[in-house]
């Protein structure tokens, strides 16, 4: 290293220089009236330009090469000093560290680049004098979005929690979440709380985990280091909540005591006991029960409760016995349907919609057709107001479109056939629904379309969104007639299952239209009609005292009409 007079305006930027962070005007004021009022105290160190160059590049020093120039002065003097293997990136860096301290982007950059040229962070902790959990906590910062980088350079900076939630999520995610906050003219502080809140996950630790290495595998939970946390605690965590919940799960079953049973927890995190239990809050007896649930956090949880005691039934000879034989642990807590109630509303939707692309083309005879019109109007979406009911009318008047067309320009009832056919399909899907809400037309919507094939017309649900609806154990059984074999995550086998069905045509069993035999019979039963009187009609009026039989039943006057 050697002393020498250059012109400062001859002298190259290093473009891989240590700090990039701007300076602020007053700072750089005050350097310019200290080079006037006594030159540069310390040289910069300059090194020659490699690749054939003849020129010096700035290793250390920029800001006073710049302020020479600004000053003036024709030649300051510099240290030459030849390139390292690193190119001076260490010394670079402890020298800027020396003058002032590395604001945290410029020193997370700096670390980086000595990453890059072959440096451990054992080695660049002892150079500079820091923990190696410190520089890799700061190797993490260093994924945060370079646009937020660069509002933090200025100045702006999140607290500690809000950096590791921001850094723990992938740049797509910041990019998205910076859009919506990213600051404004009129507003230049960013609101890091918001970012950090954006961006959170549910974050599920190993600490609170029952289950062991073998669950953790089976289930594909990978565990992630928080750098984080306190150095004396187990600081592992997993964003993989289905696959953690369903190990915990699992554990619990297997690891279910005597006279014990799984419940859920309820919207506070407390214990859904079974009915009549009496929770034990003391030392519990041998012949209490204990309920094993999940919290808030995903940890086990276990308290104990007992049932009343059973009543008991004197027989003939006087003896007692217990009025039920059964165990007293409980109701087992239910467990997940095969389709979550999202699922059985897409397939409300599904349904209706291959409804009404049956009734619009599919071939239908004549007397089918009018026999769906009785089930229409006997659905349970549909009001209809008569002489023979005395209720207030709430139907649709957009309905009569639909007669409209079977009038003549006189206004008299004039059709053929094939208008009569168009008028009744339209209908029948402007009335037939099996949509999971108020317009809901019940069993005779599923009754109607397994009637005309409307199974068919059901579109393809080997889908993402509607695969995911379904537990476990039916998404298992979905892979059944496929070359699909279950994953021992559910993701891979969802994944793998709407891969599979990606040109195919896949339909759940729960979304045929062919109703439960159970139901259509206790449906039909409700609904015969019983031949009794209206057990409102107290008999009042004229003819009250006529014959009563000379009255017709219900049915003759159509069978009149017909002869």
């Amino acid at each position: 290293m050697h002393l020498i007079k250059v012109d400062p305006r001859a002298l190259k930027e290093n473009p891989d220089r240590m700090r990039q962070t701007k300076s602020t005007p007053q700072a750089d004021a005050l350097l310019l009236a200290t080079i006037k009022a006594v030159g540069i105290v310390q040289p910069p160190v300059i090194t020659p330009e490699a690749g054939g160059g003849n020129g010096y590049i700035i290793n250390a020093g920029h800001r006073r090469v710049k302020q020479a120039i600004a000053a003036g002065l024709e030649e300051i003097e510099v240290l030459v000093d030849e390139a390292t293997n690193d190119n001076g990136a260490m010394r670079s860096m402890i020298e800027n560290v020396a003058f002032e301290p590395l604001n945290p982007v410029d020193q997370w950059r700096a670390i980086e680049r000595l990453v890059a040229l072959g440096w451990t962070e054992e080695a660049i902790g002892v150079a500079l004098a820091l923990p190696v959990r410190q520089i890799r906590k700061l190797r993490l910062l260093a994924n945060v979005l370079p646009a937020m980088l660069d509002q933090m350079a200025k100045g702006d900076m999140p607290d500690e929690r809000q950096l590791r939630t921001i850094a723990a999520a992938s740049l797509d995610e910041q990019k998205e979440v910076w859009k919506k906050h990213k600051p404004s003219k009129a507003d230049p502080q960013v609101s890091w709380w918001s970012v950090a809140q954006g961006l959170t996950k549910t974050r599920m630790y190993a600490r609170d985990a029952s289950f062991g290495d073998d669950l953790a595998q089976a289930y594909g939970i990978a565990w992630v280091e928080d750098l984080f946390a306190p150095a004396d605690e187990d600081s592992r965590y997993t964003t993989d909540v289905e696959a953690f919940l369903g190990a915990q799960q699992e554990w619990m079953a297997n690891n279910l005591p005597r006279k014990g049973v799984i419940v859920d927890a309820g919207q506070w995190g407390e214990p859904k006991l079974p009915p009549k239990a009496e929770r034990v809050y003391g030392t519990p007896a041998k012949s209490d029960c204990t309920a094993m649930y999940l919290d808030r956090d995903g940890k086990v949880q276990s308290v104990h409760y007992r049932m009343p005691e059973a009543k008991k039934v004197k027989g003939k000879d006087g003896s007692g016995s217990d009025a039920a034989g059964t165990d007293d642990t409980g109701i087992v807590s239910k467990q997940r349907p095969d389709v979550t109630r999202k699922g059985i509303e897409m397939i409300g939707d599904l349904r209706t919609d291959a409804l009404h692309e049956a009734l619009a083309r599919a071939p239908i005879e004549d007397d089918t057709l009018m026999a769906l019109l009785v089930l229409a109007f006997a659905g349970q979406n549909v009001t209809v107001a008569s002489g023979a009911r005395d209720i207030s009318y709430y139907g649709a008047a957009s309905l009569g479109e639909h007669a409209s067309r079977l009038f003549n320009a006189e206004g008299a009832l004039e059709f053929d056939l094939d208008t009569l056919r168009v008028s009744v399909r339209s209908l029948l899907i402007d009335v037939l629904s099996c949509r999971e809400n108020k317009s809901n037309s019940g069993i005779v919507a599923r009754v109607a379309g397994n009637a005309i094939g409307a199974d068919n017309f059901l579109s393809n649900m080997g889908t993402e969104e509607f695969l995911s609806c379904l537990s476990r154990p039916a998404l298992e059984g979905s892979c059944k007639d496929t070359p699909v074999l279950p994953r021992a995550r559910v993701k891979d086998t969802r994944a793998a299952l709407v891969e599979h069905f990606r040109e195919e045509r896949f339909v759940h069993p729960a979304a045929l239209f062919a109703p439960d035999k159970a139901r259509l019979s206790s449906w039909l039963t409700g609904n015969t009609a019983s031949g009794e009187d209206d057990p409102d009609d107290q008999g009042e009026g004229p003819e009250a005292g006529d014959d009563a039989g000379a009255e017709l039943s219900d049915e003759e006057p159509f069978r009149e009409a017909a002869e």
